[in-house]
């Protein structure tokens, strides 16, 4: 059985992402991503798990998107299981003007892990995760 927690808990992932983004700090951004995460990018690009996507967005926030934030809205989580579920997210990426300079959507699936994290429930984890760039239809 899932609960409001439950869908509380799987959102913080995503606002852990953005606090990450605003602070340039990749492993805050990378925190919620299993150790082992299928991740793929926007570019195709598949890092080696929460390592690899740590470092992939450590070199973005020293280069490309130093000093952007990045606006993270979970739109849809649907449960498969009551400890496995699918999250639909968009993100915008804004420059330091507040600029629109990339909107990407997400399917992820996320994992209840057993356990606990210090006695405040189930943890969560993002073990795979689908970025891309919509493109309007011609």
């Amino acid at each position: 059985m899932t609960t409001h927690d439950d869908d509380s808990r799987i959102r913080a992932l995503w606002a852990d992402m953005t606090r990450g983004w605003a602070a340039g700090d990749a492993a805050l951004f990378a925190t919620g991503f299993a150790e082992d995460c299928d991740f793929t990018t926007v570019r195709g690009d598949k890092p080696a798990g929460r390592a690899g996507i740590e470092a992939g967005h450590d070199r973005l926030f020293r280069t490309s998107y130093a000093k952007t934030l990045l606006d993270a809205r979970v739109r849809a989580i649907r449960y498969l299981r009551p400890d496995v579920a699918t999250v639909e997210a968009e993100s915008t990426i804004l420059g330091a003007d507040e600029a629109v300079l990339a909107t990407t959507h997400a399917l992820a699936v996320v994992e209840r892990i057993d356990g606990n994290d210090g006695g405040d429930g189930p943890v969560w984890r993002i073990i795979a995760f689908h970025n891309m760039v919509p493109v309007a239809a011609a």
